[in-house]
């Protein structure tokens, strides 16, 4: 995953793309997000670490807040016209929720944000707002808990970048 994140970073740098857009434009990727853009950052693109976290956060919290306000209208309007588009939107929504409801489920809303701060892979900041919109967690509370979940989530991955430096 991050020698895959690391040659698009290149490829933009090459491309003139300034280091912090390209950092942004990998922590907007639902595969990388921030656990790969804030490593890249410091150690392929040399910036400093709030720098990395800065942009990466606001990166990962773009995508979110178009998924949290267009999905369902978005997934209807396609859903409705293309055989296709409803089964990928029925086997996303499906996978989805299986693998988030026990967390919701225990957690309630809080569910969101635990499932956002833990850096995993099939965590993250787009599957806390599918995960919302699915179970019906409201935008108002959404938003503020996915967000912190991401900046949580930066926190973590900054340190063991850090870390992983250091060594």
């Amino acid at each position: 995953m991050f020698i895959e994140a690391a040659s698009v970073v290149v490829l933009l740098e090459e491309a003139g793309v300034p280091r912090e857009i390209a950092t942004m434009i990998i922590a907007m990727t639902p595969i990388f997000e921030l656990r790969a853009s804030i490593p890249i950052a410091i150690t392929v693109l040399e910036m400093h670490p709030l720098s990395a976290y800065l942009w990466s956060v606001f990166g990962n919290v773009l995508p979110v807040l178009i998924i949290v306000f267009l999905l369902e209208k978005v997934s209807s309007f396609l859903s409705t016209r293309f055989e296709c588009w409803k089964k990928f939107f029925d086997w996303l929504f499906a996978r989805t929720r299986k693998r988030v409801h026990k967390q919701i489920e225990k957690y309630g809303d809080w569910g969101l944000f635990f499932l956002v701060a833990i850096p995993l892979p099939v965590t993250g900041g787009w599957t806390g707002a599918l995960a919302a919109f699915l179970f019906g967690i409201k935008k108002v509370k959404a938003i503020p808990l996915i967000t912190l979940g991401i900046m949580t989530a930066g926190v973590i991955v900054l340190l063991l970048t850090l870390g992983a430096i250091k060594l």
